[in-house]
């Protein structure tokens, strides 16, 4: 027969091998094999593709190397981590042996009748141990939890500088954007002032009348009412960039006042297969970890409702000293405890369902975010592959309104046409030059789309790509 002594042992340690709760698996659903307007090769990892570099912007490109180090929101994202680690630490602490100790000291006293003071010195110190005894996995439940939140917040981070490419990108090709307009406007305005001045001549000629001189007037008025409010979108594209970059507001105003042409991306882009988003979407794999712990969670409150053996016990030694006696002596206890919940009115399996519920909808949020992110994808693809037809049409109608503005100003010269031929053209040429503009501002918009769709970029350190 085996002896209480040695049986005992050994059921607490088949018991500690118990975990309650499912373990996590990495969820799965269908995906198609190819997007709709994609290939079938696969992109492998785009995390560390400097997607932006297609731009052959080297501003841009300081601007997106100075900003992963700088931006505040990236930096508050890699504080979290901090936390999640520490987290770690308190998560799994409580399946650890605790160590309390403790001192004091105090003199007490009391008067006689006769006057005569006796007084008491008592010194004592003491430690004390508890373990519970993990039997059922709580802690280690819990352990794994946090180790799933770390992941996520490794993940969030990731979130955080993919959000910063996409704003950084798209408020500089925004900024890009509204000084051609501005060039634009200004370069319309010079034209529609010459058209105003050659009226003007015309009506002292006789050949015009008041009539063409006031419509022409107001052509060039209405041109100078458009700068105030291109110069404001500028300027707050910039002040935003200034923001990304952890800098005050209007610091790169003048920096950004020199200039430079629309970007315009000078290579493609492999958008890979939507397998790929789960491996490259740092949204996907932040999902994928929230699920992680929430299925954790359910193990820690199964845990709940078993039975807790604590393991525990104390020492307490004391030194008495009291006119004219002294002396010492030694309390000790030791011994394990147990817990069982018995009555909780159902608030233990509650929090068991309340866990399970929660991890189910982990799970649809899961899946909603592969559905969003292929959706990303296949609207970015779409307006990728259209974007340059609408660009090279729209140079076209410049260059026809051009031409024809150039034959309508010849002939109205020649008093073979009216005026309203010219102001009617250097209408249509406005109106085809800042579509243009904007075709172009929204086809670099698309290519940061797409980039970002695919998780794109957002593992990029510039230092390591110089050394290798």
């Amino acid at each position: 027969m085996v002896s209480i002594r040695v049986a005992a042992p050994l059921a607490l340690l088949l018991l500690s091998g118990c975990v309650t709760g499912p373990d996590h698996k990495a969820p799965e659903m269908p995906l198609p094999e190819k997007f709709g307007e994609g290939g079938s090769k696969s992109t492998g990892d785009v995390s560390l593709a400097p997607w932006w570099t297609a731009f052959n912007d080297k501003r841009l490109n300081a601007y997106v190397d100075e900003g992963l180090n700088q931006n505040l929101d990236i930096l508050q994202a890699l504080e979290r981590i901090t936390a999640a680690e520490a987290n770690v630490t308190v998560a799994g602490a409580g399946a650890l042996p605790s160590l309390d100790g403790s001192a004091s000291e105090s003199v007490s006293g009391a008067d006689g009748s006769f006057n005569k003071q006796d007084t008491r010195s008592t010194t004592s110190g003491g430690l004390s141990v508890s373990w519970l005894l993990d039997l059922f996995g709580q802690y280690k439940r819990a352990k794994e939890g946090a180790l799933a939140a770390v992941d996520g917040a490794y993940a969030s981070a990731d979130v955080a500088k993919l959000s910063y490419l996409s704003d950084l990108t798209t408020s500089y090709i925004n900024a890009r954007y509204y000084q051609e307009r501005i060039a634009i406007a200004k370069k319309n305005l010079a034209s529609r002032r010459e058209t105003l001045e050659l009226t003007k001549l015309q009506l002292e000629a006789g050949a015009a009348s008041r009539l063409d001189v006031v419509q022409s007037e107001g052509l060039v008025n209405s041109t100078l009412a458009d700068l105030p409010g291109l110069e404001t979108n500028f300027r707050q594209s910039a002040h935003h960039i200034a923001t990304l970059l952890g800098k005050p507001a209007s610091a790169l105003v003048s920096e950004l006042q020199k200039g430079a042409p629309q970007p315009v991306a000078r290579r493609s882009v492999n958008a890979g297969v939507p397998a790929d988003l789960i491996r490259n979407r740092p949204d996907i794999r932040r999902a994928e970890r929230n699920l992680a712990s929430a299925v954790a969670e359910i193990g820690v409150a199964e845990a709940q409702l078993y039975p807790t053996i604590t393991l525990g016990g104390s020492i307490t030694p004391s030194y008495i000293s009291t006119k004219p006696l002294k002396g010492s002596f030694t309390s000790w206890s030791f011994g394990p405890s147990l817990t069982l919940p018995i009555l909780d009115g159902g608030r233990l399996k509650a929090n068991v369902d309340i866990a399970e519920s929660s991890a189910r909808e982990s799970y649809l949020a899961w899946k909603s975010t592969v559905l969003k992110a292929v959706e990303e994808v296949e609207n970015a693809l779409a307006a990728v592959n259209r974007d340059s037809q609408t660009v090279a049409a729209l140079n076209a109608t410049v260059r026809s309104y051009e031409e024809a503005l150039q034959l309508s100003t010849a002939s109205y010269r020649d008093g073979a046409s009216s005026l309203l031929d010219v102001l009617d053209a250097q209408r249509s040429v406005s109106t085809a030059q800042a579509s243009l503009a904007q075709a172009v501002q929204q086809m670099a918009a698309d290519y940061v789309s797409l980039n970002v769709a695919i998780g794109g970029g957002y593992a990029f350190d510039s230092k390591k790509a110089k050394t290798n």
